[in-house]
């Protein structure tokens, strides 16, 4: 069925009804509710509250919290009663937004006739409040505040073309022409003061960070340090100014609501300060390890952080393919000076490849954009090359231009029940929306009379979508295999084809854009190979590098078949009419607009957790399951009560009822009255792990003073209620699985091997998760999808903190043999000035109870009293003395057989290394001695303060430490006790792998916990240097100090005759690696399992909760804040 018109070169654009009637107003289609909307921060304080929010039902509470708290407009909406206030409804702005469209269209031609004018309304306003499809968030902020409201404002010192005569204007009020784009392209000269230069880079970048958008520059113009200037003095260089720019733009909140100015700063690869350039923020992290060190707060919008450069922009660098080409060559690579071209310095590429792989490995900048393949595929390359693009990488275009985004909700087309994509809805949605992202183009104002002069000339648009992985989820497809990057290609096609097909029916109706003409065999080239991609042609026209095309084996037949069509329409139409516009797509982050729409996934994204935290009115979340998973499993085969138990499996029962070892029944037995249990279980809906809930904020004191404890336990953090009860870690971990879930499906009762791969998320899940989508998978995606894209894809690769540098190398490489335009990579943990994630970290216990089952098995293997203890072995000899200590009730044979426990003597000659460190200046050495096993036998300390107390006291310390070592205290009992110990000296630590510390004492046993224990939780970079040992010779063992070193006691004739019965062993205490924290609330909950996932996320600034990756920026899920272009 047509599901519109062809437009007439005579009548206009004409549209058809495809979701809404004729006969009900389109906002009747729709059931609404009246909401309470409450931002809170972690502590529990209100930031912003607003009643009576009125959406429609299906929307959920975030979705409402972003309407409210960043959308709606507060000032100058008129009121019933005749006074000015705020919008109050998702109605008011549906209504503004599509209203205002809808007029600038009919004013100027647009529409066959009114009636088309209003169904080009009314699916507007369906799609807006449907959640189908939106515009970025500038055209939130500002569109149709004029049209709908008449509110006005001194001009900002925008400009536009306008379209009745083609003449440059200067804007004569803020919102007469709003304005909607969100990506922004500047040019920078290398001139100081003047139009056009440096300083006033600054004046335009404010422009546009004032109204929530964001900018992107290639800074390659400006000459480097030492080259010489008009005056016959030398340049101040490059890293100067981008120094100055980036304190300007941190001074600036987008839209006055955004954690910064959303900004990228490009340089080619062949600027003299390319390397400085590529290690700017490698250093500057260096510098914020050491200011938090010193006490400084480590919030992004802290002291520390602000106190630093480089800290307010995405850093990406311009690679051509003659670069890979000296790269696998191993050959030098040649930086040329601004001014004259000569080379001023040779640099081995291979050295240079190895920096870039090593800062974004140590601080996720810089990011590469692919300048011979982008320009392969620029539309308008008489215009100039495309040098730079806009802060998330999806915007890539001619300097001085602007782009306005939307995107679609890909989930709201397809049918979970019949498991097929609404390719005619689509495509209907992408025409509607193609044609409001070229009306906003008209009506737009721009920061500076460039940008607006050539915005006019090309009008370049960014169409894309949201929720591609949970479609593919829902469908039962893994993200990462053949058949769903064929079904993403397709969509892909099927998105810009559709959108070229239109601007191309538009064209018709108002002409092609102005520099069409001038790059017309440039375009149409272009358009071919988009159309030979979705053939999966061997040949293209004047490539490099041949494009991932659509598998015919792995696609469904019917959308690879409306892909073709799509592109052989579009070429097509192009051919007779030309196009309205010089690019058409994107794949933007979708982080804001993505959660309006309530999306899982964002762009090409994968999902990030399978278990998340829905918020409820008024504040507060629950924990529910990813919705795309119970669909899944339908698809998949599961029956109901399998996909049940599956699904209870992660998420838990929220309960402790029938739980293993913790129950009611168990708890009524350690005292707890019922009120307090029903408080538990209360809790457990939201717990992310039961040991948080075990606390006075959710018992009370009283109820933990009744129990036996006194304040000072409760009060501290580090002690567990838990433990304090009597349970074991594995009873503890149990009871954690079954009452809050595993959060992940890996090992879920019922669950095939082979179905795993479909519930692959971008990070691992839970706790334990040990699966995530490999780095590959997710440029192989980006790979399936860009040949599809007018632009290019705003993405992060997130990579586990255990990556290599070597593997950030590879996937650079990686992405662009597959035809990408850019990549940016996230190694989980890589900011210096954050603690390593202690995931999973938790000890397991696993080896000492197989040593006890199996102390069990010999017993009941003993046929006599007697046991002879020259016939046991040295395990089973500990097991047997440690029983006898451990049943008898006689502490005098307690303390007779611990006196037999003789000081284990160390070798004259023994292993060891030596450390030297500062602690905040102060200069410690940390010397070990090691037996011949490996094992720690003794450490010693030195300071550099001769006669200082602290250095006596620390060599007390270390003898003590020493001695307990030699008598067989576990070296872990050790760490677990001091470790975390605060007091001074403490701060920033000159170490390879330990940067803040608490105390000397701390840092002593982070290091031997790691150098001994493994225990890499305790350190903040895992890059461990050797330690060359020496000695190993027999005469090692000979004792020469009598007094220190005494002989091996012979070995006694004793027997030890048991008592009769079976003495079960006693589970030794173990450490626990990560201890409870303050929780009062399920933000934290939520928090927590962000931080989980991403170890080093920074914090909202709006509500200072923790914000997830979104695209190449970050988003935060409980207000809706993003710290991108919108």
């Amino acid at each position: 069925m047509a599901n519109k018109k062809q437009a007439s070169a005579k009548s206009g654009l004409q549209f058809s009804r495809r979701f809404t009637r004729e006969d009900v107003n389109v906002y009747d289609m729709f059931e609404y509710d009246y909401r309470t909307s409450v931002i809170r921060n972690p502590s529990g304080e209100v930031v912003f509250e607003m009643n009576n929010v009125e959406v429609p039902k299906q929307w959920s509470q975030i979705a409402t919290d972003i309407l409210a708290q960043k959308y709606f407009r507060k000032a100058g909406v008129p009121q019933p009663d005749g006074s000015l206030g705020r919008e109050t409804s998702a109605k008011q702005v549906a209504h503004r937004m599509a209203n205002c469209w809808r007029v600038w269209g009919e004013r100027y031609g647009y529409f066959g006739d009114e009636k088309d004018a209003q169904v080009f309304y009314d699916e507007l306003v369906y799609s807006i409040l449907n959640q189908m499809c939106v515009p970025n968030s500038p055209q939130w902020f500002n569109t149709g505040l004029y049209e709908s409201y008449g509110i006005t404002g001194k001009p900002q010192g925008h400009y536009y073309v306008d379209p009745n005569d083609g003449q440059l204007k200067k804007s004569q009020n803020a919102y007469e022409r709003p304005q909607p784009h969100a990506c922004f392209i500047l040019s920078v000269d290398d001139d100081l003061v003047n139009e056009g230069g440096i300083m006033d880079l600054w004046v335009r970048e404010a422009r546009i960070f004032k109204y929530g958008s964001g900018v992107g520059t290639n800074y390659s113009n400006l000459r480097g340090s030492g080259e010489k200037l008009s005056g016959g003095g030398s340049s101040s260089g490059l890293m100067s100014f981008l120094k100055i720019g980036d304190r300007a733009a941190g001074a600036i909140k987008s839209g006055g609501t955004t954690r910064r100015a959303a900004k990228m700063v490009c340089l080619d690869l062949d600027h003299p300060e390319i390397v400085e350039f590529i290690n700017w923020k490698v250093e500057e992290e260096k510098k914020v390890g050491a200011l938090i060190a010193a006490g400084y707060p480590s919030g992004y919008e802290d002291e520390a952080y602000r106190t630093v450069s480089g800290q307010n922009s995405n850093n990406s660098i311009r690679i051509p393919n003659s670069f890979f080409e000296k790269l696998d060559a191993n050959e030098d690579w040649e930086l040329t000076g601004r001014m004259d071209g000569r080379v001023m310095k040779k640099i081995p590429a291979r050295e240079l490849w190895n920096q870039i792989a090593y800062a974004a490995w140590s601080c996720a900048d810089p990011g590469t954009q692919y300048n011979t393949t982008i320009n392969e595929w620029h539309t308008c390359p008489e215009g100039g090359e495309i040098r730079a693009s806009n802060p998330c990488s999806e915007y890539m275009f001619l300097d001085n231009t602007a782009c306005n985004l939307a995107s679609a909700n890909l989930m709201k087309f397809f049918d979970a029940e019949t498991n097929q994509f609404d390719v005619e809805g689509y495509e209907y949605n992408c025409r509607l929306w193609t044609v409001v992202l070229e009306i906003s183009v008209l009506m737009a104002q721009f920061p500076s009379k460039e940008v607006a002069q050539l915005s006019y000339e090309y009008r370049t648009l960014g169409l894309g979508y949201a929720n591609l992985g949970t479609m593919l989820m829902v469908s039962g497809i893994p993200y990462d295999s053949e058949e769903a990057r064929a079904i993403a290609g397709a969509i892909t096609a099927i998105m810009t084809g559709t959108s070229y097909k239109t601007s191309a029916e538009m064209a018709q109706v108002l002409g092609a854009f102005p520099r069409y003409e001038e790059n017309k065999a440039h375009m149409m080239r272009v358009m071919r190979n988009h159309r030979l991609a979705a053939y999966d042609a061997d040949e293209y026209e004047n490539l490099s590098l041949k494009p991932q095309g659509i598998t015919v084996k792995y696609c469904p037949d019917y959308l690879l078949k409306a892909a073709c069509k799509a592109w052989d329409d579009a070429v097509e139409l192009g051919e007779k009419y030309g196009y309205r516009n010089a690019q058409a797509t994107v794949i933007a982050p979708t982080g804001t607009i993505g959660l309006v729409m309530d999306c899982d996934t964002t762009g090409v994204e994968p999902d990030f957790a399978l278990v998340k935290f829905k918020k409820l009115s008024g504040g507060g979340y629950f924990k529910i399951i990813n919705q795309s998973v119970p669909a899944a499993l339908k698809n998949l085969g599961y029956f109901e009560k399998e996909s049940e138990a599956i699904i209870k499996y992660a998420t838990g029962s929220a309960s402790f009822a029938g739980a293993p070892f913790i129950n009611h029944q168990t708890l009524s037995e350690k005292g707890f009255i019922a009120d307090e249990i029903k408080r538990l279980d209360a809790a457990a809906l939201t717990a992310f792990e039961i040991g948080f809930i075990f606390n006075k904020y959710t018992l009370g004191e009283e109820c933990l003073e009744r129990l036996g404890f006194t304040p000072e336990q409760y009060n501290n953090f580090e002690w567990s209620l838990l433990e304090a009860l009597g349970f074991t870690d594995e009873q503890i971990e149990a009871a954690n699985d079954y009452v809050c879930g595993t959060m992940m499906l890996e090992g879920a009762p019922g669950l095939k091997e082979e179905h795993l791969p479909v519930f692959d998320c971008a990070n691992k899940c839970g706790k334990k998760g040990q699966r995530y989508i490999h780095a590959h998978g997710h440029i192989r995606m980006m790979g399936a999808t860009q040949p599809f894209i007018s632009g290019a894809i705003s993405k992060t690769i997130n990579l586990p903190h255990e990556a290599k540098v070597e593997e950030i190398a590879d996937a650079y490489y990686l992405s662009w043999k597959l035809g990408l335009k850019a990549n940016a990579l996230y190694r989980d943990g890589s900011k210096l000035s954050q603690p390593l994630s202690n995931k999973s970290d938790k000890k397991k216990k696993a080896d000492i109870v197989a040593e006890e089952e199996k102390a069990v098995v010999i017993e009941q293997q003993v046929e006599s009293n007697i046991v002879d203890l020259g016939k046991l072995t040295v395990e089973e000899l500990l097991e047997e003395v440690q029983k006898r200590v451990q049943a008898s009730p006689d502490t005098k044979l307690k303390r007779k057989l611990a006196s037999i426990v003789e000081r284990r003597t160390l070798p004259a000659k023994r292993r060891g290394f030596t450390q030297k460190a500062k602690i905040s200046g102060q200069a410690v050495f940390l010397r070990t001695g090691e037996y011949a096993d490996g094992t720690l036998g003794e450490i010693f300390v030195d300071m550099a303060k001769e006669g200082a107390t602290m250095r006596s006291m620390m060599n007390c310390f270390a003898i003590s430490v020493s001695i307990g070592l030699q008598y067989g205290v576990p070296l872990e009992e050790f760490v677990d006790k001091f470790a975390f110990t605060r007091f001074d000296p403490s701060g920033f630590v000159e170490h390879p792998n330990i940067k803040t510390t608490t105390s000397i004492v701390d840092f002593i046993f982070r290091v031997l916990g790691y150098e001994y224990l493994g225990r890499t939780d305790l350190v903040h970079v895992l890059d461990k240097p050797e330690v060359m040992n020496t000695g190993g010779d027999d005469w090692d063992e000979v004792p020469s100090n009598p007094l220190e070193y005494v002989k091996d006691p012979e070995l006694s004739s004793v027997r030890i005759t048991p008592s009769s019965g079976t003495v079960a062993p006693q589970p030794v205490r173990n450490q626990r690696a990560s201890q409870p924290v303050k929780t009062e609330s399920s933000i934290d909950a939520m928090n927590a399992v962000a931080k989980n996932m991403q170890s080093d996320a920074p914090a909202c600034n709006v509500c200072g909760n923790i914000m997830m990756r979104s695209g190449a920026c970050y988003k935060c899920l409980n207000c809706g804040n993003q710290g991108g272009c919108g």
